[in-house]
């Protein structure tokens, strides 16, 4: 089991930048492919990103692509996720998650263990 902590979330003008934090424990990191989805009120969970277990492949959801880069050190147990050009639209609660699927996954059934989310909230 690995439990996963989020951290860097807060309020900050359009066009602004965050950087998410997802720090690991109990389980070796490298062993998960680490995904960030997040949740607007009143809407479905979204798929953001995900990274692979080496970090040599990521995919994003059409929403932040070309915004938001994902990437992780496996020797801090760390998965970022660098969100750029804010928009108010991606005022959300932002989780992280982890799975030992072999391949880059999109979905959030598919993801075993999840963090308790950081809010992000983006404002003009």
């Amino acid at each position: 089991q690995v439990q996963l902590v989020e951290s860097g979330g807060g309020l900050v003008q359009v066009g602004g930048s965050l950087r998410l934090s997802c720090v690991a424990s109990g389980r070796p990191f490298s062993l998960y492919i680490m995904g960030w989805f997040r949740q607007a009120p009143g809407k479905e969970r979204e798929f953001v990103g995900a990274i692979t277990r080496s970090g040599g492949s990521t995919s994003y959801g059409d929403s932040v692509k070309g915004r938001f880069t994902i990437s992780r050190d496996n020797a801090k147990n760390t998965a970022y996720l660098q969100m750029n050009s804010l928009k108010s639209e991606d005022t959300a609660v932002y989780y992280c998650a982890a799975d030992r699927s072999i391949g880059l996954v999109t979905t959030t059934s598919a993801y075993d263990y999840w963090g308790q989310g950081t809010q992000v909230t983006v404002s003009s």
